[in-house]
């Protein structure tokens, strides 16, 4: 069993990744959804989350051997971050959705010097917007972003563009495309329901996936 395949099988098996296309999530936007995304139960599932921890560090190492300090998305990549960080005895930090309003008004925390290589460590890449935000943050404090390690895609166009505008490449450890072939192959959903799922992920404001 490949990496991908483990992973996928891990976040079905703790609900972490809960798939229900007969009745559809909606999202914040209002865009109705057959999947439903909490990484943070990896945390609360030892098992789980060794093998998410032991294939971000392999994944780093593998991918960015350069690689000098970990960087965290606040808040789910935060734990992550520190966790693989003590594993490949890097140091880490993470970076604030915003600046703080006292103290420094610190939006990286942690130490990072100009020039440093970094890698951004983050829980679940959608449409890439919030990742991005920190790439720039850290591109705009000096550090040289090697690219990002993430637990999960969905795999979207519009979040592959992004990156791709960004010029920033992401490795995850599995996508959406493992997920429904593990999920019909154990049972967690019907065989013809892969294709309305994956017809979800090819255009999210296209509901016609719906009826099937």
């Amino acid at each position: 069993m490949n990496t991908s395949e483990l992973i996928a099988r891990d976040l079905l098996s703790i609900k972490a990744v809960f798939l229900r296309p007969a009745e559809p999530f909606t999202w914040a936007s209002g865009i109705k959804s057959p999947i439903y995304c909490d990484n943070r139960l990896t945390l609360t599932a030892p098992t789980v989350r060794t093998h998410v921890e032991t294939a971000l560090a392999e994944t780093v190492k593998a991918y960015y051997p350069d690689a000098e300090v970990l960087m965290g998305t606040s808040t789910a990549g935060i734990a992550h971050a520190a966790i693989t960080a003590h594993m490949l005895d890097m140091p880490m930090g993470y970076v604030r959705s915003g600046a703080k309003d006292h103290g420094r008004q610190n939006q990286i925390e942690g130490k990072l010097l100009p020039g440093q290589k970094v890698v951004v460590v983050e829980d679940l890449i959608s449409t890439g917007g919030s990742v991005i935000e920190v790439v720039n943050v850290l591109r705009e404090a000096g550090a040289e972003v090697l690219g990002i390690v993430s637990i999960f895609t969905y795999g979207m166009q519009k979040g592959i563009d992004r990156l791709a505008a960004a010029d920033v490449k992401n490795v995850s450890l599995t996508n959406l495309d493992y997920l429904v072939d593990v999920a019909a192959s154990e049972g967690y959903i019907r065989l013809e329901d892969k294709q309305r799922i994956l017809k979800f992920r090819n255009n999210p404001s296209d509901e016609s996936w719906i009826n099937g």
